[in-house]
């Protein structure tokens, strides 16, 4: 593990609903150079297929992200500016090993050139979009990661039995999009600080809407796909997807309560501070740990 780079975020600006003492890290951690398992969940391939295909979509999706929050970062507060270039940071260190674990997918023998590609024909649409759209379907997307992240620290059964090193990067990723949740959503309230509350929440909860079809569309399709490449197709494919989405471990159901806060007038991504979780996620890797630069 290489040494962490903290953006201390207490000591300026502190007006927004973010915690006050936030601090983001930048853990520039490297995983899944190795040999992986191809059904790397417990040798589950229903797991595999969901978490590979969500994979196959993060190099390109988090520049998407990236690029959406920097476009408008001008006239930012110092606190808010602190966390977006944390943010980034994070972000790009997140597609690197993105890459690498989507590298060794492949040569387990999974196809996952058609999910890139769709994902780059679907961003290539957003290229004449107004940039606060950009923002918009990126702050509900962020919600998306940040809920799962938080499901994957808190309920150790999503990786109880998978090969430790992916494991490791999937807690990594999590506590990262936990600490970082709050800042797409700080900077449309940036963005949009001249807008009434009714058009904002419009906007945001439309959005949110039409995310999560596609987003729950594409990543089913994206899943039996690679079933279909391990053999699994049909009904059986379908039912065990629906059935580990929905049952055990149930990502989908346990998100479902966070996902409807979204759409409250007053929400924010730190209504639930749960920091608690990167505690425990350091505290366990304690002697990895160095100190900030």
């Amino acid at each position: 593990m290489n040494a962490q780079t903290k953006f201390d975020v207490e000591t300026v600006d502190t007006s927004g609903p973010a915690p006050t003492d936030l601090e983001i890290t930048v853990r520039d951690e490297r995983f899944n150079r190795n040999t992986t398992p191809s059904r790397w969940w417990a040798g589950e391939p229903f797991g595999t297929a969901w978490h590979n295909a969500l994979s196959a979509t993060f190099p390109r999706g988090e520049a998407f992200f990236i690029e959406a929050v920097k476009a408008h970062r001008e006239g930012a507060p110092p606190k808010l500016a602190a966390e977006i270039r944390a943010f980034v940071k994070q972000e790009i260190n997140h597609t690197r090993e993105h890459i690498a674990f989507n590298r060794l997918a492949e040569d387990a023998g999974y196809d996952i050139k058609a999910i890139d590609k769709r994902v780059e024909e679907m961003l290539l649409l957003t290229k004449d979009r107004p940039a606060i759209a950009n923002l918009a379907v990126t702050m509900a997307l962020e919600h998306y990661t940040a809920m799962m992240a938080h499901e994957f620290l808190a309920n150790p059964k999503h990786f109880e039995n998978a090969d430790p090193e992916v494991r490791d990067m999937w807690r990594w990723h999590s506590v990262e999009e936990v600490e970082h949740k709050g800042v797409a959503y700080d900077t449309w309230l940036h963005a949009t600080k001249d807008w009434s509350g009714w058009k904002a929440w419009k906007v945001r909860s439309i959005v949110m809407l039409s995310v999560t079809s596609r987003f729950f569309r594409n990543r089913w399709n994206d899943s039996l796909n690679l079933l279909a490449q391990d053999g699994i197709t049909g009904w059986k494919a379908r039912w065990g997807l629906f059935k580990y989405l929905t049952v055990s471990p149930g990502v989908v159901t346990r998100i479902f309560p966070a996902w409807l806060a979204y759409f409250k007038p007053s929400f924010h991504p730190w209504d639930h501070d749960d920091r608690e979780l990167i505690g425990k996620y350091e505290g366990e890797f304690e002697d990895a740990l160095m100190p900030a630069e």
